[in-house]
């Protein structure tokens, strides 16, 4: 389904206070707000709309304004949590690029994160963490957004923050920053998409199903050669020419007063000069006058064929409908392409989806098939899965199945404040109309299978499409057929945007705006209160009543998991197999029926296998709890076990576990845990067991395991939502009948320790990246206040805030990387520390020598700067930690497994704030042994060299974690770091960098 689309089954909103019956505006248009405004206060700002909230109804409430420099603020009250999440949108995403500069709106995107007049260098982040919040942005092609999750005391701040970006941005950029970024940039490129599987398949999609020039033709990353050729003058040109008030959306919820964010918004945002005008953006859809095929080779183990139809833009009558029609052909285990493609073993999987975009959209078929099926007949079978859909149409179970997902998946969208105001700010950024869930409210209860049908025959039955495949480099698979289409590139003339004679006019202000906003009292933080009991078969439960949502979220969590394979090596995987065992069918229902019921309810219960545990997931709405209840019954106590089942699951397994060789981000993995653990440890082994394991497991195997290690005696159940202890109990009586076992959880086992630092190299020919891990396993477990806690509050400094020591070098100065970080991990059984990044390729040495230089420099201590720093960001944060059913559960199956009460968090209150920086030095010494380290490092062998010139022991791998015989080393080439970068300051002059370019660059977030 489209991800955009999001609304309620028969819910509609309230009338707004005044305007009823609002025509909302006409798509990319604004509204007047002389006509349409309620009010008009004395600075001039126009209140448009309010919408309130009634009985029985789930809605947004809130309140639209529009300021005299045309900035749309909108603001909606939820008390519900202490804490506030603030959004700015500007209308401006990759659709307002051109032939020869693509990416540069996600690039402008990271240098509005590089400080502004009144905000120094990467004080953004720090600030924001700093107050124990936590923030981003992204970009797509329509729309550019940054935002801040806060407590809320700290809303003055966030709006202080987000002004001056808007207002105050150009003097502080520099070429050096520029450079950084770009680099940054080709990292995230490299890491989401040269680098990764299937990675670059939407690049191939889009410039092949649009018109050369059309906007949608490129991706937001944009490619590499027209980041080299952007400077800083195309930057402050595009800053100037999108990113006025008049093009963005101010969107603010939480713990919050509208009169009060108003005041604050016309304080910092009022003075900032309204920008050019925005003309709506119309283009035509792609007309396919033939079949589009294309292809490229890939570094994978499975094919690809993707079928791409073009549709409709977002907000078009028919994006619904053409949502049902994704999730009735492609969605799931009830649609025709898991019958026939998936269901018979033909491909590992087969999906349908409708993505909408402002100028357009497209219906997909993705397909991967299994060896022994080729890609012109799995393109085969998804056309005579369309005939056949033809000839069966669409039943009204479809529909319903449909409404109650989309129901589900709205409720479920609206748990969290962040939620609320990303719906609000996306509607008003795209039709003028936060309010806009209503017209979707009415269009989904309105959605018959007529409609179904239609937008099939429509868009789809007889109709072209581009025809990707994607090619294993390995070989031994052809396209489904050969390339048939080239770029016409004749005709294309380049837009004017408007970009000459632009001036950067700075506001003016009657108040200190260097002053960062004084703080307001701390939020007060309640641990949700909880209710528990325990069976008489040894089954804890523990719940916590929550009436936000109609909603209930359930985590059933079964001790063991991977570790109970310790004593049975040669069976490694069955956990795993197992819980994907019981994501099928039951006593009652086969896979597909059991699927169908939980659609129809819009619910879902899981099962997954993890290293020390198994979980099982449920989410449901309330009015459908004691029907999902019973569906659990069947999923948990009453596995069908199907021997066909178990035939496609276990190759589904062996598949997976052969892929691995394929992502060099779980080589450099699965190397590390081999290392850390050694061979006696099923640590030590992947979690899907091993090839040469998983082959020889039996479905007696896996009946055998279930039914001696699925107890309620090692499992707890918590239980968060809107439902009260009295009510849940009466519908667990199935787990009352659930039987006592007598299962030993294996005990701890010690890892292997390094006599010395060395570095393993992995190698991936042909790698853009460089996949690093650093570490060793530490003697510590678990613990909520002990040395565990207080190891987690030194790293935070080192690796494991955004601004840590790690990521700054080696992101924001170095430009090595899209992320770099490192923490302490621990459950009951002892954990490493790792320090990781995947990094530009020719950086992979540096890297790797900076990593260790912070790691050893940690030793001598912090200032007294960090230690307030770790205190206020880590002391503020709780204000956040409660607030989804999914976090409340997280917390609360915590107590559970560690036998903790909720006052632990108290504690760790009274550490944070008595911690000293003598404290973080010698945990730095004690368990930062920089001398005794694993070095792992995945990537293209030309990189050996350099890495031997560090001085450290070098031992090749290969991808079974055996040694391999290496050549004696070729000079090094020059370290990143020692090939000088000439700058004269951080001033904007000349800057010229004499490193090698790295190869790639990146996606939307920041």
């Amino acid at each position: 389904m489209s991800l955009r689309f999001l609304t309620t089954l028969g819910l509609a909103l309230v009338t707004t206070v005044g305007v009823a019956q609002q025509k909302p505006a006409a798509k990319g248009t604004k509204a007047s707000a002389s006509k349409s405004a309620l009010a008009t206060l004395p600075s001039g700002t126009k209140l448009i709309e309010k919408v309130t909230k009634q009985p029985g109804q789930l809605v947004i409430p809130y309140e639209k304004y529009v300021l005299p420099n045309g900035l749309t603020v909108v603001v909606t009250e939820d008390h519900s949590d202490p804490l506030v999440h603030v959004d700015v949108t500007y209308h401006v995403g990759s659709a307002r690029e051109q032939i020869g500069k693509s990416g540069f709106a996600h690039f402008f995107e990271h240098m509005m994160f590089q400080g502004s007049d009144n905000v120094g260098d990467q004080m953004h982040f720090k600030l924001v963490t700093a107050a124990g919040g936590t923030l981003n942005g992204s970009t797509n092609q329509d729309r550019t957004n940054y935002y801040e999750t806060l407590p809320s005391n700290q809303l003055e701040t966030g709006l202080w923050l987000e002004a001056d970006r808007m207002g105050f941005l150009l003097d502080a950029v520099s070429q050096k920053k520029f450079e950084i970024q770009r680099s940054t940039v080709k990292n995230e490129r490299g890491q989401n998409y040269d680098n990764r599987p299937y990675g670059l398949a939407s690049e191939y999609i889009s410039k092949t199903l649009y018109p050369y020039g059309h906007p949608y033709s490129w991706l937001t990353i944009g490619y590499l050669e027209d980041l080299d050729r952007s400077n800083v003058e195309d930057l402050k040109n595009f800053f100037l020419r999108w990113y006025g008030p008049n093009n963005a959306t101010l969107t603010v919820g939480g713990d919050v007063k509208p009169a009060e964010v108003v005041r604050l918004a016309e304080k910092y945002f009022g003075s900032i000069k309204r920008g050019p005008s925005v003309p709506v953006q119309q283009l035509p859809a792609p007309v396919l006058t033939q079949d589009r095929y294309v292809s490229y080779t890939d570094n994978i183990r499975f094919p690809m064929l993707q079928m791409v139809f073009p549709t409709v833009a977002h907000g078009h009558p028919d994006e619904l409908a053409l949502d049902a029609l994704a999730d009735i052909m492609g969605g799931g285990k009830t649609s025709l392409l898991y019958k026939n493609l998936v269901k018979n073993q033909k491909t590992v999987e087969a999906r349908a989806y409708q993505q909408n975009s402002e100028l357009g959209g497209f219906f997909d078929f993705v397909a991967l098939p299994l060896p022994g099926n080729t890609l012109e007949s799995t393109e085969a079978i998804i056309r005579s899965t369309m005939q056949e859909f033809e000839k069966a149409g669409v039943s009204d179970e479809d529909v319903q199945r449909f409404r109650a997902q989309t129901e589900a998946q709205t409720i479920n969208g609206l748990a969290s404040v962040s939620g609320k105001v990303s719906q609000l700010a996306a509607n008003q950024t795209y039709f003028n109309n936060p309010n806009r869930i209503v017209q979707e409210s009415k269009a989904l209860k309105a959605l018959t299978k007529t409609d179904v049908q239609r937008v099939y025959d429509k868009y789809i039955k007889g109709k072209k499409a581009v025809i990707l495949s994607v090619i294993p480099k390995t070989g031994g698979v052809t396209a489904a057929k050969p390339d048939n289409f080239t770029i016409d590139q004749s005709g294309y003339k380049a837009p004017d945007y408007g970009y000459a004679g632009l001036k950067y006019v700075k506001p003016t202000d009657t108040f200190d705006r260097t002053k960062q906003p004084a703080s307001g009292t701390n939020p007060v933080v309640k641990v949700p209160a909880l209710y528990q009991e325990t069976l008489a078969n040894g089954l804890k439960i523990v719940g916590t009543k929550n009436t936000e949502i109609p909603a209930v979220t359930m985590r059933l969590s079964i001790r063991g998991g991977h570790r109970l394979e310790q004593a049975m090596p040669d069976k490694a995987g069955i956990a795993q197999l197992t819980a994907r065992m019981l994501n099928e069918g039951s006593e009652k229902y086969t896979g597909e029926q059991f699927s169908a019921e939980l659609d129809k309810l819009g619910s879902s219960v899981s099962v997954s296998a993890g290293d020390s545990e198994t979980t099982v997931y449920v989410q449901s709405l309330t009015k459908n709890l004691p029907a999902t209840m019973a569906l659990l019954d069947q999923r948990l106590l009453h596995p069908r076990f199907d021997a066909a089942d178990f035939d496609r699951v276990k190759k589904q397994q062996l598949e997976g576990i052969a892929n691995f060789v394929n992502q060099p981000a779980i080589i450099a993995d699965l190397t590390y845990n081999r290392l850390l653990y050694g061979t006696g440890n099923i640590a030590g082994t992947p979690v899907a067991g091993t090839t040469a394991s998983v082959s020889s497991l039996t479905l007696d195997d896996v009946k055998n395991f279930y039914n001696t290690y699925y107890a309620p005696n090692v499992s707890s159940l918590v239980a968060v939502g809107d439902v009260d202890q009295k009510a849940l109990t009466g519908q667990l009586g199935f787990l009352k009948n659930w039987g006592k076992k007598d299962v030993t959880i294996p005990t701890d086992m010690a890892g292997v320790q390094p006599d010395k630092t060395t570095v393993y190299f992995v190698n991936k020919p042909g790698a853009a990246q460089s996949e690093i891990r650093v570490g060793y396993l530490t003697d510590m477990k678990y613990d909520a206040t002990g040395p565990y806690y207080k190891a987690y509050l030194a790293n935070y400094l080192l690796g494991g805030a955004f601004n840590s020591r790690i990521n700054l070098n080696l992101r924001e100065n170095k430009g090595y990387t899209y992320g770099a970080r490192s923490g302490f991990a621990g459950t009951r059984y002892a954990g490493p520390f790792t320090a990781q990044a995947g990094v530009r390729a020719d950086a992979t040495a540096a890297s790797v020598k900076e990593f260790m230089s912070e790691i050893t420099n940690y030793q001598d201590g912090i200032s007294d700067e960090e230690l307030a720093f770790v205190q206020s960001s880590i002391g503020q944060s709780d204000a956040l930690k409660y607030e989804t059913g999914q976090q409340k559960a997280g917390f609360l199956a915590r107590l559970v497994e560690y036998d903790l009460q909720p006052t632990y968090v108290n504690q760790q209150t009274d550490i944070l704030k008595g911690l000293k920086k003598e404290e973080v030095q010698a945990i730095a010494k004690q368990y930062l042994p920089a001398d005794k380290m694993y070095i792992v490092v995945v990537g293209d062998e030309k990189q050996l060299p350099s890495l031997q010139a560090l001085g450290y022991p070098v031992v090749q791998l290969d991808l079974e974690g055996k040694p391999v015989a290496m050549a004696a080393p070729a000079p090094a080439p020059m370290p990143v770091e020692d090939q000088k970068i000439k700058s004269k300051d951080d001033d904007g002059s000349k800057f010229k960098a004499k490193t090698k370019k790295g190869k790639k660059e990146k996606k939307e977030k920041s």
